[in-house]
This record gives structure tokens, sequence and C-alpha cells, in this order.
């Protein structure tokens, strides 16, 4: 089970993180999960272009080291990234030292201070653990959650389902998930060029999430 659109309790109840953010401007922040791929993040950035528009890529690290051009097209195009665990490590189920050891992992190869966990799960502590500006990190990571899911990486909703789930959810500030992975490919190959155009028609522009932004 999962929330297409998050709850404000579920927000309230973990305010820590961040799931949206706050603005009266029309500006969406599309984010990309579990690349790079050769495939999927190539298409991604093949369509941002036509719009104009830039996203933030929540990257596995071991697929960094594995599709180090693609990484570096991300970066070019102004775009940013994310880290999202050297791989793909369920906060719930990984022990705490494990988990905290396989994101500074990633981090070699992962220049950013912005974090999703895999799945959306991750413990109070594991996260206060790496929000600690002394303890791992120079300036701690922020944990970057979502307000609108599109459902690409569920294997039994349509693509129409997933164009629909974000176009019927999202609103100034909104920070939505996609994939640019081989599972959720089909489905957001589709839904992803109609998004687009959906709000760029309705006057929106998609930006990246950074630190600046965040600090606000």
């Amino acid at each position: 089970m999962y929330f297409i659109k998050t709850p404000k309790w579920l927000k309230i109840l973990y305010r820590s993180y961040i799931w949206n953010i706050p603005t009266d401007e029309k500006a969406l922040y599309l984010t990309f999960d579990d690349g790079p791929h050769a495939v999927a993040t190539n298409f991604v950035l093949d369509e941002l272009k036509k719009y104009n528009a830039k996203a933030t890529f929540f990257c596995i690290g071991k697929n960094v080291v594995a599709e180090k051009a693609t990484y570096q097209r991300i970066l070019e195009e102004g775009n940013t990234v994310g880290n999202h665990t050297h791989n793909h490590l369920n906060g719930w189920k990984t022990k705490d030292r494990e988990y905290i050891a396989n994101i500074l992992e990633a981090a070699q190869f992962i220049d950013s201070d912005l974090f999703r966990p895999p799945y959306g799960r991750i413990t109070r502590f594991q996260a206060k653990a790496i929000s600690d500006t002394h303890q791992y990190k120079a300036n701690g990571f922020k944990v970057i959650m979502w307000d609108v899911l599109s459902g690409d990486f569920d294997n039994k909703l349509s693509p129409e389902d997933c164009l629909l789930n974000v176009i019927n959810n999202s609103t100034n500030g909104s920070i939505i998930v996609f994939h640019d992975s081989e599972k959720a490919y089909m489905r957001m190959r589709y839904a992803l060029p109609g998004i687009l155009e959906h709000f760029s028609k309705k006057g929106f522009r998609f930006e990246a999430l950074n630190s600046s932004l965040l600090n606000k």
C-alpha cells in the first residue's frame, strides 16, 4: 500500500523531512529515482530539454559507477542529483551501521547533500545520524521525500493511470516521483511527456531541487 498524494498528517508526523517546496509560484519539482540507466535516463533528459525543464535525479551509487557518461550528462544539462544509497537498501530492513556506510559509499560518487531513502523507508535514528553535521558529512544530508507519486514502479497500474496520478494531484511546489529504471520505463515513457506538455501549457515551470532552494 502507498499514497499517491502524501497526506498532511504524514508530513506533520515527519516534519523534519522535505515533502514539497512552499511557494505560490507555478513551479513543480520532478524527481527520478534509481538511475542512472542508459536508456531510461537519456530518454528523460531528451524530454526535459524539449521544455527547458530541469529535474533532480536520486542516483544509486553502483549505477553511477556503471553509467558514468549518463551521470555526467545529467549534471552538464543543469539538473541536480541526490544520493539514493549505493545498493538501493531498505532502511527498515538494514542495520543502522550498514545503512549509513552504504550511503557514504554512494557519496564517493555522488556529490550532493540531498538524500532520498529507497522505498521512502528510513528510521528516525538513521535520518538523524545522516543529518548530523559533525559525525558523517561536513554539511549533513537533507532527507527528501515527495508530495506526489506517479506510481510508475507499480506493474498493476497502466501508463495512463500514472499520467493522471500526477495531473490530478500536483500543485504549486509539489515534489513528484518518477523512476528512470528498466522496471518503470514503459509507464514513465508514456506519462512524462504528457506531464511536461500539460503543465507547461498551464504556465508551470519545472525546477531542480538544490540546497539554496531548501534553505530559504
